[in-house]
């Protein structure tokens, strides 16, 4: 392929980036038709992930993971985003954000209970943090609250936007415990799908990323044993604050995903899309624009790629502030307006065929406008930027 040459990455990584394409198109790509047609969700493929080692990528392998690293997840994130973005979405939701969360702050009982089943792909993991009315303010505006009932604690309130929110067995949410603390007095807690007063309201019908499930979550009194809290009461701000950081560079592969697929998609078509009895190829304005989207992607690879490497050095505790806190928020910027840029182009070079819904360009270029929203919106990505740079 034309756009994924690999040359700042050590021979582990770039086997573990092969192992992982190799998958997501033999595997995975057939599927992203369907998915996007019918919002149809494979419930096999977190199984057959499992098997490969694609699961519980950052957890000790004490508790079922692979035992590699955050840089390790972001090119699992990239390969599926070439080839099936909607997958790489739930994949990021599931190992990121709810199994890597409860590795990280879970307890020990938490971490025996659940890790299994999630690492090995039986059980499909979700985080519920957006609400209906709390979504750049998830914390702020918060409304779910918890309040301890002896041994448990009773949950009232409901989550939007939860991707695999209707498939997950498994739920890392956030609650007010404490609603006079404002933006703090949070806790997490973990939720199984089975416990009483648990219930998925509604599956959300998307515009893109279709295959991934997403839904609308409620609790009415659903009561959670109080051994599920997830780190300390009142300080699960904390828990989100550092995870963010994880998320966002984990995320921005998938912009770069696609946007490397969209390259790709663009010269095969320049090469062999013929007008005036000639390859479009031929033409200055299609060379441009190639020349254009080469430039892009290649330094989205960079800078993502750098952020992804600092995100793993990251000590213990040091998320959600200082220099990460600024890196990550611009890697997942930086790389979804590039996509953007290059699904642009692809589409404009495509021409009426990219317009039609069928067509894997015009799949991608439904992608972009959730990349921009998703853990945290563009307009919060430059709040977060540029406070660190006038603090």
């Amino acid at each position: 392929m034309s756009s994924i040459s690999q040359y700042n990455l050590n021979e582990d990584q770039q086997s573990l980036l092969d192992h992982a394409d190799r998958f997501a198109r033999e595997q995975l790509y057939p599927l992203a038709e369907r998915m996007d047609n019918e919002e149809w969700w494979p419930e096999e493929v977190f199984a057959q992930m499992g098997e490969l080692g694609l699961l519980g990528v950052t957890v000790d392998p004490a508790y079922g993971g692979a035992g590699m690293d955050v840089f390790s997840a972001g090119l699992i994130s990239q390969a599926f985003g070439r080839w099936n973005h909607a997958i790489a979405l739930s994949w990021v939701a599931h190992d990121n954000l709810c199994v890597h969360n409860l590795y990280k702050n879970g307890s020990d009982f938490i971490r025996k209970k659940y890790l299994p089943k999630l690492c090995s792909g039986s059980h499909t993991g979700a985080l519920g943090l957006t609400e209906p009315g709390a979504g750049s303010d998830a914390l702020g505006s918060m409304r779910t609250s918890a309040v301890r009932d002896g041994d448990d604690y009773l949950l009232n309130g409901s989550k939007i936007y939860i991707t695999n929110g209707s498939i997950a067995d498994v739920l890392l949410v956030y609650a007010k415990t404490d609603p006079s603390s404002g933006s703090k007095g949070i806790s997490a807690f973990v939720v199984e799908k089975g416990f009483p007063g648990f219930s998925v309201a509604q599956k959300l019908k998307k515009m893109g990323f279709r295959g991934s499930q997403t839904a609308e979550l409620v609790f009415d009194n659903c009561r959670v044993p109080a051994e599920n809290l997830v780190g300390e009461e009142n300080l699960g701000h904390k828990v989100v604050m550092s995870g963010l950081d994880f998320e966002r560079a984990v995320v921005a592969p998938i912009s770069l995903g696609i946007s490397e697929r969209a390259l790709d998609l663009a010269v095969e078509y320049a090469k062999t899309r013929k007008q005036f009895g000639q390859p479009i190829a031929s033409f200055q304005m299609i060379r441009s624009k190639l020349a254009d989207m080469y430039v892009w992607v290649e330094t989205a690879r960079t800078f993502t790629h750098q952020v992804l490497d600092e995100a793993s050095r990251v000590a213990e505790g040091e998320g959600g502030r200082g220099r990460i806190h600024m890196q990550t928020a611009a890697a997942v910027m930086y790389a979804a307006n590039t996509c953007n840029q290059v699904l642009n182009e692809m589409v404009q070079i495509h021409g009426g065929s990219g317009y039609i819904w069928e067509s894997e360009a015009n799949r991608l270029y439904r992608a972009i406008k959730l990349l921009e929203i998703g853990a945290g919106t563009t307009e919060v990505r430059k709040m977060i930027i540029s406070n660190g740079l006038l603090r």
